[in-house]
């Protein structure tokens, strides 16, 4: 009756019968101890089937070796070896199953080391192995990444006699999957006597974690025409593959064979097309399958969150986590995290901090990956000295990824000498930088001006830490010395680079043409790069800028004529301010807000008393040919101007205003928003879409080196 209940999956009947049969004349023996210890494993219930070992004992039945195997394995799927490792000791007689339930324990809880000290005591025992050790100790090899002792292991399987059993060969394969030995896994696959579709799930998913996507799809075809079936394994494992290198078609291809095999209710795959979909850049489709969804669990809400937030939809990622809490599904640390970027993507500091609060409450805040998204968010929401203080907490273990997220940090706003500081300290610990650290370093003397000290870093990367200079470090230097008015030596630098030049390295010439008004030089970059991408409008607003800034307004007039013609449309200025729990956006120009009339007021006041502190209009960076009156209205109606009166008009006095602006902030914007922090006393923090401007009584933190 117990063994039937259990059958059945009535876990709880099976522990009511049995408390029936304790109380009653009938009594318990081992058998009905086993069946209700596993009813209690189901259940997860550790107390209950603690009391049922406790009863056996009591009743003198724990001697039994099955009971023994059950007891084992039930301490060790709720993690307690210790007691494991008691009630087998404690056993007379031992079989192979004995063995293979404490061998396979220490394994599942990652002990390895433990699990090859009992398989030696066991061999000492005189207890033959069977096909289920081995497959235990082949998996602790691919858990420990040890090619040596997985090959090792492999021998004793021959040795043993079990070459040719099933499950053997496909934990073989799988080892040498994980190990990135995918010709032997394929050896193993090729002389396996009956391959089942396990083994072939196993080598078709082995291939994909190997980024061997389309030999994967090969295997896939010759499973098809072995006439075998295929299930939704071998399908995730593919869409695993398609999405790793952004196979958009294949993906479609596949989804219609789950269509027609009508899978598409299976929760796991379709999370699989979700996360498909989302990291080709197809969001329709994704959000199509998302919603056709019946049943979704927390992955299948992360899927749909992340792929919004990196295909630069973070406000729709933070309103589908608002639907996702509506729904009661709990988010987990990556759903979590993939909203700190959200917020690091906005500048929206109270958002970040009520994500930080969760990250606190749910013990996920202390991994070092989280931590290191934090100081990244708190960075990109201008708030440097909370980012810092996460940075410098004694408890966090930083990584080289922490180290380089601060880097960045201290560059994006302007503190380029405690960026070179954190990096001797970074060395002085112990610490190998790598490329992306570099990176760091050069963007951030490349915002501070610090020119030969850049040149430096650039020179040691592969003198003193063998890193060869990438597209990116090219990037970076030709940018610092663009920006220092080193056109000359940016060019030269272009010219003798190793590899051709990439858009980066072009567009940090131009900009720095476009600084320092080098017309011929800016001319022949912007053709480049329009070689490369004719579509691009920044370019042509770039180029058009360098004519503008010289007065060349027959030239300005050709290329925002080549703009119309190819239907390219300059991207709007537009600036964010939060204020309460809500992001407002300002767009150059608009007049539409509700506050209008309010901001317009705010703004003319303002304009008298900075024209009074001896405020001059700098028009030359309205780069349209019309009156000087025209160009200074447009200069009033920038999108920053507009988000900060707004901020004046909403928020407490004397409390920071933080704004986040989608291009670089022109001169006289500039020059304003240093009068308007003198003027209302009050701190203004600016991020444009190069770095972080700290605007303090009348002074700004790059110096004016922007």
């Amino acid at each position: 009756m117990l063994n039937g209940y259990l059958r059945n999956q009535c876990y709880k009947e099976t522990i009511e019968l049995f408390e029936l049969m304790g109380a009653s004349d009938w009594g318990f023996d081992s058998y009905s101890c086993n069946f209700v210890l596993k009813a209690c494993m189901e259940l997860e219930d550790y107390e209950r089937g603690r009391e049922v070992i406790k009863r056996a004992a009591d009743h003198r039945v724990d001697g039994d070796k099955f009971l023994g195997s059950s007891m084992v394995n039930f301490f060790m799927k709720f993690g307690d070896f210790d007691s494991a490792r008691l009630v087998f000791n404690q056993m007379i007689s031992r079989d192979v199953v004995c063995w293979n339930s404490m061998i396979g324990g220490y394994v599942k809880g990652c002990y390895y080391v433990a699990a090859f000290d009992l398989f030696l005591e066991m061999i000492l025992c005189g207890v033959r192995p069977s096909a289920i050790t081995m497959v235990s100790l082949v998996q602790a090899c691919g858990g420990t990444r040890n090619l040596e002792l997985g090959k090792r292991v492999h021998g004793l399987v021959l040795v043993f006699g079990l070459g040719t059993d099933v499950l053997v060969h496909t934990a073989l394969i799988d080892m040498y999957s994980k190990l990135g030995e995918h010709e032997r896994a394929q050896s193993v696959f090729d002389i396996m006597p009956a391959k089942t579709l396990v083994s072939w799930n196993v080598i078709i998913s082995g291939y994909v974690q190997n980024c061997l996507v389309y030999e994967a799809f090969d295997l896939f075809q010759k499973l098809i025409l072995t006439g075998g079936g295929f299930d939704s394994g071998t399908i995730i494992s593919l869409l695993q593959g398609c999405a790793q290198v952004a196979d958009l078609e294949s993906g479609k291809v596949l989804h219609g064979y789950i269509f027609r095999k009508g899978l598409d209710i299976n929760v796991i795959l379709c999370t699989a097309l979700v996360d498909l979909y989302s990291k080709c850049g197809a969001l329709k489709e994704a959000t199509f399958v998302f919603d056709r969804m019946k049943n979704r669990n927390v992955i299948t809400w992360t899927a749909m969150l992340v792929g919004l937030a990196q295909n630069g939809h973070a406000e729709d990622a933070i309103r589908l986590f608002g639907k996702m809490q509506e729904e009661g599904v709990t988010a987990n640390s990556t759903t979590l995290v993939s909203l700190v970027h959200c917020c690091a993507h906005l500048g929206s500091l109270k958002k970040g901090r009520s994500v930080h609060a969760r990250l606190l409450r749910h013990g996920y805040a202390f991994d070092v990956v989280n931590r290191t998204a934090l100081i990244d968010m708190y960075a990109k929401c201008g708030n440097i000295n909370y980012a810092e203080r996460l940075f410098e907490d004694v408890s966090f273990l930083k990584d080289v990824i922490s180290w380089n997220s601060m880097i960045t940090g201290y560059g994006m706003h302007g503190q380029g000498h405690k960026a070179l500081d954190l990096y001797h300290r970074m060395l002085d610990e112990g610490l190998k930088p790598n490329k992306t650290t570099f990176v760091s370093l050069l963007s951030a003397c490349s915002h501070s001006g610090l020119v030969d000290q850049g040149r430096r870093l650039f020179l040691s990367m592969e003198s003193d830490h063998n890193i060869r200079a990438n597209e990116k470090h090219y990037a970076c230097y030709v940018d610092l010395l663009s920006r220092a008015g080193h056109i000359k030596e940016a060019e030269v630098l272009i010219n003798q680079m190793p590899f051709q030049s990439s858009r980066e390295v072009f567009e940090a010439l131009l900009n720095g043409c476009r600084m320092h008004k080098n017309i011929d030089i800016g001319i022949k970059a912007a053709d480049y790069l329009l070689s490369l991408d004719a579509t691009n409008p920044g370019i042509y607003i770039m180029l058009s800028n360098i004519y503008a800034e010289a007065r060349r307004w027959d030239a300005v007039d050709h290329i925002r004529g080549l703009m119309r013609g190819r239907g390219l449309k300059k991207t709007p200025g537009c600036s964010l301010i939060e204020v309460g729990k809500q992001l407002h956006a300002f767009f150059a120009g608009e007049d539409s807000h509700p506050n209008s009339v309010e901001i317009d007021q705010i703004l003319e006041n303002l304009k008298s008393e900075l024209e009074a502190l001896g405020y001059v209009p700098d028009t030359s960076c309205v780069l349209r040919d019309v009156d000087e009156a025209m160009k200074i209205k447009s200069l009033w109606r920038h999108s920053e101007r507009l988000a900060i009166a707004f901020g004046l008009l909403h928020t407490p006095a004397g409390s920071l205003i933080r704004i986040s602006k989608n291009l670089r902030v022109c001169g006289d914007c500039h020059t304003v928003t240093k009068y308007i922090s003198k003027v209302v006393k009050r701190e203004i923090i600016v991020r444009d879409a190069n770095r972080f401007h700290h605007f303090v009584d009348g002074k700004c933190s790059c110096n004016d080196y922007w």
